[in-house]
Order: structure tokens, then sequence, then C-alpha cells
């Protein structure tokens, strides 16, 4: 039998937005850690926390794994920077994003161990990934967690994961993207032109926004946050996907309006995400 595949629409997530009371602060719309930024690679973790704080949540912590990280953004003064060990240790964590730059060595490998141990909610992404596709250990962990996991494959990570190539995967999108929500008993999103969403409940979604402006670097990392942010203020994981997935898209489809196709940056759909997500919370 085949499964049938829904259209992702912003009439369905704007659904999931309510608005905020006007006596807010900070601690109603969560935590965030996010911990990645390996050597050379800080600007993927950075980029998923400004996602994080530009779309809601309440606090955002990054833990950054290299040696010579920043200890402040001074692009976003706002977040808060940590070495990676601290970050796993941030008191009242709601999500964690984990993988975004993080590299595969023994301290990423020891990083992701610890993390999936804990009780918060997850997003994995990138290197958490090649590094779970290389452990069976570390995915019988994430299988037996009870807390919210999502994970943010693109073809090629979800290659590794099931043991297939490439070609198979962009060959069967939903049927993958089933295979690795049954295997790993996660959310998942299989990244690309038209995105694969496969809830924890085991609905399977197609998302329709997004163009090929969107190929650059970062843009993982912007999503991954972005969804941390949602699960955060209170949206339950597949809530958070769908939102996110659908809002990343529709991002990047604004700039296009713009003409701003080639050279899009990741930061700017996260501007965008940010003032489409407004409008459509009205």
């Amino acid at each position: 039998m085949t499964t049938r595949i829904l259209p992702i629409s912003q009439k369905q997530v704007a659904t999931f937005l309510h608005p905020r009371p006007r006596d807010s602060h900070k601690g109603q719309f969560g935590t965030v850690a996010v911990i990645g930024g390996a050597p050379g690679m800080v600007g993927a973790a950075l980029l998923a926390g400004r996602a994080a704080l530009k779309l809601g949540a309440g606090c955002v912590h990054v833990g950054l794994l290299a040696d010579n990280a920043p200890v402040v953004d001074m692009g976003q003064p706002e977040l808060m920077l940590h070495n990676a060990q601290a970050a796993l240790r941030i008191p009242k964590l709601d999500v964690l994003a984990i993988g975004c730059g993080m590299g595969r060595d023994l301290a990423a490998h020891k990083i992701l161990h610890d993390a999936l141990k804990l009780d918060a909610a997850l997003v994995l992404d990138a290197d958490a990934l090649n590094i779970l596709a290389q452990r069976p250990d570390l995915r019988t962990l994430l299988i037996s967690r009870k807390a919210a996991s999502v994970i943010t494959p693109h073809p090629g990570e979800a290659a590794r994961l099931l043991g297939h190539s490439t070609e198979e995967v962009q060959a069967a999108r939903p049927e993958a993207a089933q295979e690795l929500a049954k295997r790993l008993g996660c959310a998942v999103v299989l990244k690309g032109a038209g995105s694969i969403c496969v809830t924890r409940e085991g609905k399977t979604y197609i998302n329709q926004t997004g163009n090929p402006g969107m190929s650059g670097p970062g843009m993982g990392d912007v999503l991954s946050g972005m969804i941390a942010a949602f699960i955060a203020q209170g949206l339950d994981a597949d809530q958070a996907l769908l939102l996110a997935v659908h809002l990343h898209g529709a991002a990047g489809d604004a700039l296009a309006q713009q003409l701003a196709t080639i050279g899009m940056s990741a930061t700017e759909v996260t501007e965008w995400a940010r003032w489409l997500l407004n409008q459509w919370a009205k």
C-alpha cells in the first residue's frame, strides 16, 4: 500500500502559532543549546544559534569545540558562548541542536554520546548524523530516548545512516525518510528539493517552498536552529519540524522574489524567516 504524502501549507503551520501575552518574559520561551563548531567550522554553530534566537527562543547557548573559539559572538552578542562540555550542563535546557560543524574526532563522539543521554529534546544534524552512521551503540541510545528527537539529513547523510547509496535514497525519497523514522524512532526531514518530512506520528509530508538559491553554505544550520527554537517555545517536535521546514523555504522564496537567488546567504534566510514568522503569527 502506498503511503499518502501530504503537502505542508502555510495555513496549516500558522495554526501552530499563538500571540504572546503582554507580560511576557524570556523564561517563557525556552532555553536552546547548540553544540558544534570544531576548528574551522565555528560559523556553523553560530548560524544555528542566531537562527534559534531570531526565531523566538528565550535563551540561546552555543557550545563550541574549537580550542580557539570566540568567547562572544560580536555579530550577535545576545548568544551565550561556552565550551561544548559546559553547554551540556545548561540548567533547565529544553532542546539541544547538535552536529553543526562538529567534526568527527573523538571529542565529538564523546559529546554526542553524552547528549543522547540528556532528557532534553534533540535536533541532530550534519556530523552528529555521520557519527551515528558509524556507531551502532549510539543509534541504540537514540532509539531508547524518551524525549523527542529530530534528525535533518541531506541525501548523503541519509544514505550513510541507511547503508544505501545516495542515488538509491534520491530515487525513493519518501521511502528513505520513512525508513529512517522507523529505524531511529525520530521525526525526520530528508532535505532537498521537495523536502520530505516524516513525523513521530508516522505521517509523511512534502514541502513545496524553497528554490535553487538555497543550495549554499549554512542553510541546514539555520534550519536546525529554527526547529530548536520552535520546540523551545512549546511546539511538539512534529509541529516544530513542519513549521521550520516550510518557513525556511518560504524565506528563501521571499529572497528569490527580490532577485537575490544567486549569492543567497543563510544569514539573509534567517532575517526573512523572522519577518515572515511575525506576519504569519498575526
